[in-house]
C-alpha cells in the first residue's frame, strides 16, 4: 500500500467514554490523528469561504468585531430550527471533509485515525476502512465529566448522554470495540488493536 493511501480508521464513542484519551494514546505509539469535531470549530474561524457562507446563512452577528466565531448566538438560531441546524451543518461538513481529505494525503503512516462523535459504518459513503468504538458504562461516563466539568448537574449530563446515539447503534457500527470501564486495562487493549492494524496494512 502507497504510503499516500494510509488506511482510514474512524474512532467515536459517547460523551466521557474517553475516545479523546485513546486518541492520544494512538499519537504517543505515532499514528496521525484527525479531530473532526476540533477540526470544525477550528474551520468555522479560519476558512473564509465557510465564514463567508455562514454569515450569508446567519447574519453578521455570527462573528463579533474581532472576527471570532460566535457560538452562543449560533447556538440561540440553530436550537428550535432543525432546518436551519441541516442548512448550517451542509455549508461545514464539505468543508471538514475536503480538509480531511487533503490531510489525510499529507499523512505518511501505515494508517491515520479519525475522531468524530458522529459516525457511520466503514464503507457507508465514506472513506473509512474500519470503525473503532470506545465503550464505558454509562455511570463511569457520568462519574468523568461531573468530574472535568463540576459545574454541569447529573439530569444534565444524562439529558446530553440521552440526545446522543445509543451504545446498541455505536456497536452496529463497530469493527473493534475498546472497553475503557475501569475494569480492564486500556493500554494492552490498544498495544494489541495497534499491532492488528499494522498487520491489517500489510495483508
Amino acid at each position: 500500500m502507497s504510503t499516500h493511501s494510509p488506511l482510514q480508521i474512524g474512532i467515536t464513542g459517547g460523551i466521557g467514554s474517553g475516545k479523546s484519551l485513546v486518541c492520544r494514546i494512538f499519537q504517543a505509539f505515532g499514528v496521525p490523528v484527525y479531530a473532526a469535531d476540533d477540526r470544525a470549530k477550528w474551520l468555522t474561524q479560519h476558512d473564509p469561504i465557510l465564514k463567508a457562507d455562514i454569515i450569508r446563512l446567519l447574519g453578521t452577528d455570527t462573528y463579533d468585531q474581532q472576527g471570532n466565531y460566535n457560538r452562543a448566538f449560533v447556538a440561540s438560531r440553530v436550537f428550535h430550527d432543525p432546518e436551519l441546524l441541516h442548512q448550517l451543518n451542509n455549508l461545514i461538513h464539505p468543508r471538514v471533509y475536503a480538509d480531511t481529505l487533503t490531510w489525510v494525503q499529507q499523512q505518511h503512516y501505515p494508517y491515520v485515525i479519525k475522531e468524530a462523535a458522529l459516525m457511520k459504518a466503514a464503507g457507508d459513503h465514506n472513506t473509512l476502512d474500519k470503525v473503532i468504538v470506545v465503550h464505558a458504562p454509562e455511570n463511569i461516563r457520568i462519574d468523568r465529566i461531573r468530574l472535568r466539568d463540576p459545574h454541569r448537574s447529573e439530569a444534565e449530563i444524562r439529558n446530553i448522554i440521552a440526545r446522543q446515539i445509543s451504545d446498541e447503534e455505536r456497536f452496529r457500527i463497530a469493527d473493534y470495540v475498546i472497553d475503557n470501564d475501569e475494569a480492564r486495562l486500556l493500554l494492552p487493549q490498544l498495544a494489541t488493536l495497534h499491532q492488528t492494524l499494522l498487520e491489517l496494512v500489510q495483508s
